[in-house]
């Protein structure tokens, strides 16, 4: 300091401060969150969580939207169900006994089945109670009812033309599940009661998400429910199947085809409408869970900024120090920004890693493909990035604002 103030007018003037490069500036704000670890850590966590969360949210409704619709492609968006209203006079209606022929009439119609709801219970055995029943329905089947369907067997078979006479049944997935019976042994085939009376159940089928009746279902043949259930003989659902470019046109045509003379008392639906609705109702959940995450990430944010402001007031001799050794405003205010910036895009990279594995787990989970859209993964990094640099901002020109004396007082 003596030599600087000994400095002869005419010798040269002092060197002007040396800028910092970006690696430089890195590697300062570094080593602020190497020195205090633990403290980066926990600011950091409120970073990730936040981030995994967003991922998570982003990932997880993406990975069932593929789910569901690789569901729909293989069971088919074309078919069409139809089943009795109500009269004029609010009485049950009821579907005609042809009306599956006259379905299968319609120019576009690819296919055509039934399935008639039958008064009976169905019991694991007759020792447990009549009012006992699962929540389980009995009904009656055609034999092409798993075509229309495109429905497929988890084991066993579906009823053909041979056993549709005789006292065999099959049962949907949900309706094994609750009944105790996960799969066949050919040998001594399961039995269920059904209206005081034994049958033997010769297939189960997977699941089906557009004709969710048929899995809470027990499925006997038409003719066996006539002779030994009481069944009239009058379909209660009608399924169709139609060209994928003229379903709708079928869907105009239906009611009046199948019940010429009260076509009022038919209402036909979309199954695959009713899971795009519901893929709407997961969407409305996940923009409100996607805000929850933004809220954690924003907490996270207040975290790093608390953190750098104790950084800067327990820091202020090295302030003070590297002012008095020549460090400009800037080359302060950038150190702090850069820790922030760090110790933020450190957690992003955690809250990501974290909120990939959370999705992969649940999607396998839920047999999902795991989908993890690309711009979710970059943006939750490049969010928390920004957040870092918003949170270290006031804390950084405070600390350029620091003046050597009162920093080295």
């Amino acid at each position: 300091m003596t030599a600087l103030l000994d400095r002869p007018p005419e010798a040269d003037p002092l060197p002007s401060p040396r800028r910092l490069g970006s690696k430089d500036m890195l590697r300062l704000g570094a080593h602020g969150m190497l020195t205090r670890p633990l403290r980066a850590v926990l600011s950091a966590l409120g970073i990730a969580i936040g981030v995994a969360a967003m991922i998570a949210v982003v990932s997880i409704p993406a990975s069932s939207n593929k789910a569901l619709a690789d569901q729909i492609a293989a069971l088919g968006p074309n078919l069409l169900v139809a089943k009795p209203g109500q009269t004029l006079f609010g009485d049950p209606a009821k579907l005609p006994e042809s009306s599956v022929g006259m379905a299968r009439r319609i120019g576009p119609v690819t296919g055509a089945s039934a399935t008639g709801n039958i008064k009976a219970t169905v019991r694991r055995n007759d020792q447990i109670p009549s009012d006992d029943t699962s929540g389980l329905a009995v009904l009656a089947a055609k034999p092409d009812l798993i075509g229309v369907l495109n429905g497929t067997m988890h084991s066993g078979k579906f009823i053909d033309a041979a056993s549709a006479k005789f006292p065999a049944v099959v049962l949907g997935s949900v309706a094994a599940t609750r009944l105790g019976i996960d799969h066949l042994d050919p040998a001594a085939p399961p039995q269920v009661w059904i209206a005081g009376q034994w049958f033997t159940v010769v297939g189960i089928l997977n699941a089906m998400p557009l004709a969710p009746e048929i899995e809470r279902s027990v499925l006997v043949g038409w003719d066996v429910a006539k002779d030994k259930l009481g069944f009239d003989g009058h379909p209660t659902t009608l399924y169709t199947r139609a060209q994928d470019a003229q379903v709708e046109n079928v869907r105009s045509v239906l009611a009046a085809t199948v019940n010429p003379e009260r076509p009022n008392e038919v209402q036909v639906s979309l199954p695959s409408d009713a899971l795009a609705a519901q893929k709407l109702v997961d969407e409305s959940y996940s923009a409100l869970f996607l805000a929850l995450g933004g809220v954690a990430l924003l907490v996270g944010g207040v975290g790093v900024a608390n953190t750098m402001v104790i950084s800067v007031l327990e820091r202020r001799r090295e302030i003070g120090l590297r002012r008095a050794l020549g460090a400009t405003r800037r080359q302060i205010r950038g150190q702090f920004l850069a820790e922030s910036v760090l110790l933020s895009g450190l957690g992003g990279i955690v809250g990501v890693v974290i909120g990939i594995g959370v999705t992969a787990g649940y999607a396998l989970s839920q047999n999902w493909p795991a989908v993890l859209p690309p711009l979710a993964l970059i943006g939750g990094v490049g969010i928390s990035a920004v957040v870092g640099a918003i949170a270290g901002a006031y804390p950084a020109m405070r600390a350029a604002r620091l003046p050597p004396t009162s920093a080295l007082a």
